[in-house]
């Protein structure tokens, strides 16, 4: 199970601009496609899912 430290490592790298691409990603590949950087969206994501399951698992333990 990852900890959490890519996901925030990315986060903290490919900070998204104004219009919500990734700023390096942008400067780096912006002549050859326009399009969001991959890594801000998978690590947004993990850290989405580990939020929504450490929420169900505190809902579980109260149950109990």
């Amino acid at each position: 199970m990852v900890s959490g430290e890519l996901e925030r490592t990315i986060l903290t790298v490919h900070l998204r601009g104004h219009d919500g691409m990734c700023v390096g990603c942008l400067a780096w590949w912006s002549r050859l496609v326009l399009y969001p950087c991959w890594q801000v969206e998978w690590a947004t994501r993990r850290q989405a899912r580990a939020s929504v399951a450490r929420f169900l698992d505190s809902l579980s333990c109260a149950l109990e």
